[in-house]
């Protein structure tokens, strides 16, 4: 078998200088770091278009390597091959793979930052002391933040757990820490719920059509997404310190009202 030689740039002139390279299959194989029975069976699924034939030697272009790339990095993330094929189809329809990538990137990427931290059993017990109980510890399992080991525990975030020690160093009872936890756990997913709808039914209702996209919607709605995340949170945070000066000030009234 003849070998493709390496482009040099002081040997070619004309037409040859910015001939694109080609692979054979063995090559095409190589360069995307899988074996050429996988590539054929790529190929017998329709995720590569047709090489192109001189004689019996198929030639494939750098468009199929990317692709390739593109199949490596959808299995990545846990796609199945049958709906890397209809991502390859929407591709082929006008809609562009790695636009379809990012926007799920940019759907279902993490919105928290929380950095986990773990504590021993005798950490816990020098924080919590006796209220460290078994009904505490299942309330704690219950709401999904903290997970339990045979040397302790790993909360999914330090600013939380660092919280609840101070809290409770305050002299409020891990208990009443807990349920206030729980209840701020149920009103946070509600105004989750009200951002999901207003971003799926304002800006992702053309996910849900069976239309696709057009050219460069995916994009653009990349764009959108990352730009409303900070909005989002903003909104969020101002709406919580608003609502903050209403309870307090109602309930220093009360407080007031009950003196006199």
């Amino acid at each position: 078998m003849a070998e493709i030689q390496d482009d040099d740039d002081s040997a070619l002139t004309g037409a040859d200088a910015v001939r694109p390279r080609e692979y054979r299959v063995e090559e095409l194989a190589a360069a995307a770091g899988i074996t050429t029975r996988t590539l054929r069976f790529y190929r017998e699924r329709k995720l590569l278009p047709p090489p192109r034939k001189e004689g019996r030697i198929a030639w494939y272009g750098e468009s199929h390597l990317a692709r390739l790339k593109v199949i490596a990095e959808l299995l990545e993330r846990g796609h199945a091959l049958g709906g890397i094929a209809e991502l390859i189809g929407a591709g082929e329809s006008g809609r562009d793979v790695a636009e379809l990538i990012g926007l799920e990137d940019a759907i279902i990427s993490p919105w928290s930052d929380e950095t986990p931290v773990s504590l021993s059993w005798s950490e816990l017990a020098d924080a919590f002391g006796d209220q460290l109980t078994e009904a505490n510890t299942a309330e704690s399992l219950a709401q999904g933040y903290v997970t339990v080991t045979d040397e302790g525990i790993t909360h999914v975030s330090r600013r939380l757990m660092d919280a609840t020690t101070a809290l409770v160093a305050e002299g409020v009872p891990l208990a009443a820490v807990l349920d206030a936890s729980r209840k701020a756990q149920e009103y946070a997913d509600a105004v989750a719920e009200v951002f999901v709808g207003l971003i799926r039914d304002q800006l992702l209702g053309a996910l849900a059509a069976h239309d696709p996209l057009p050219p460069g919607e995916a994009a653009h709605l990349t764009e959108q997404l990352t730009r409303v995340r900070p909005l989002a949170r903003t909104v969020a945070d101002a709406q919580f310190a608003l609502a903050m000066d209403r309870r307090v000030h109602a309930e220093y009234d009360e407080l007031l009202r009950r003196r006199r």
